[in-house]
C-alpha cells in the first residue's frame, strides 16, 4: 500500500536525523495513513480510501461528496 493520502496527497517526507554530536542520519516524516470505508449517497455505494488523519479532517468539515468529486477530478480514485 502506498504512502499517499489519496484525499490531501500528502506523502513521505525525507530528511536527516541531526544527534548531540551531530552525525547526521537519514530519516522519514511518515504521513497517518489509514483505510477508511465511506458511504457516497450520490455514488450508491461505499468507497474505500487511504487517508491521512488531516484527510479525515477535511472530509468531516467539507463532506464526502465534495471530497470525492475532488479525488476523482485530481485522479487518485481507484476503481
Amino acid at each position: 500500500m502506498s504512502a499517499e493520502c489519496q484525499v490531501t496527497g500528502r506523502v513521505p517526507g525525507f530528511g536527516k536525523r541531526v544527534s548531540h554530536s551531530h552525525r547526521r542520519t537519514s530519516r522519514q516524516w511518515r504521513p497517518n495513513i489509514m483505510r477508511k470505508t465511506y458511504w457516497v449517497p450520490s455514488l450508491g455505494r461505499r468507497v474505500t480510501l487511504r487517508v491521512s488523519a488531516a484527510g479525515i479532517k477535511t472530509i468531516d468539515r467539507d463532506g464526502i461528496d465534495a471530497v470525492i468529486a475532488r479525488v476523482q477530478a485530481a485522479g487518485r480514485l481507484s476503481r
